[in-house]
C-alpha cells in the first residue's frame, strides 16, 4: 500500500492514491478511515481530467467506502442511502445512464429510493402541515425523507412514465412541504 505514515493517518495522502490502493485500503478500514476513503474516492470521481469510465470506476469505490460504513455504524443508514443516491444521480446525470449496472440505472435508482420511504407522499403532507407540534421523532423523520428524496427532480426526467415515476413526483412536490 502506502507508507506506515499513510497506515496511521489514512486523510494523509489519500487523494493521490492508485484505484487500486484505495480500494485495498476501503477493504480493511473501518468508522472515519471509510468516510476518508469515500470523500476522496468521490473526488477522483468529480475529477473531469479522467476518462467517464475511470470517473465510474472511482465512483463506484466511493458507493463502496459509503455502504461499508453502514456496516460498521448503527444507525446511520439514512446518511448512507442520501449519499448513495446523490452520487449516483450525478453519475446518471454527469456520465450518462446504464441499464446494465444497477448502481447507474435511473430505474434501479428510483427503486431504490421509494424502497427507503417510509411514508407514503401524502402521509408525509399531511405530517408535514402541523410538524411543528410534532414529537422530534417525527420530525426527524420527515427530515429523513426530505434528504433521501433531494435527488428526484432530476432522476423524474430520466424515467419512463409509469407507476413508480408517478410517485416519485408526488414526492417532488411534498419534499417542499417538508421541514
Amino acid at each position: 500500500m502506502k507508507s506506515d505514515a499513510c497506515r496511521e493517518d489514512p486523510g494523509r495522502g489519500l487523494s493521490t492514491w492508485t484505484l487500486d490502493q484505495l480500494d485495498t485500503f476501503i477493504h480493511h478500514a473501518r468508522g472515519r478511515q471509510l468516510e476518508t476513503a469515500r470523500v476522496a474516492a468521490q473526488g477522483q470521481a468529480y475529477n473531469s481530467s479522467h476518462p467517464p469510465e475511470g470517473r465510474r470506476q472511482w465512483a463506484k469505490l466511493s458507493l463502496l467506502a459509503n455502504r461499508r460504513t453502514f456496516d460498521h455504524a448503527e444507525g446511520r443508514s439514512a446518511r448512507v442511502a442520501q449519499q448513495d443516491f446523490m452520487l449516483r444521480m450525478w453519475v446518471i446525470d454527469r456520465l450518462g445512464p446504464d441499464g446494465t449496472d444497477p448502481d447507474w440505472s435511473p430505474e434501479a435508482l428510483a427503486s431504490d429510493t421509494l424502497h427507503a420511504l417510509t411514508f407514503t407522499p401524502a402521509q408525509a403532507a399531511d405530517l408535514a402541515e402541523g410538524w411543528r407540534d410534532l414529537p422530534i421523532e417525527l420530525i426527524r423523520e420527515l427530515r429523513r425523507h426530505k434528504n433521501l428524496t433531494a435527488h428526484l427532480e432530476s432522476l423524474v426526467g430520466y424515467l419512463a412514465p409509469g407507476p413508480a415515476r408517478e410517485r416519485l413526483v408526488a414526492w417532488t412536490t411534498t419534499r417542499q412541504l417538508l421541514p
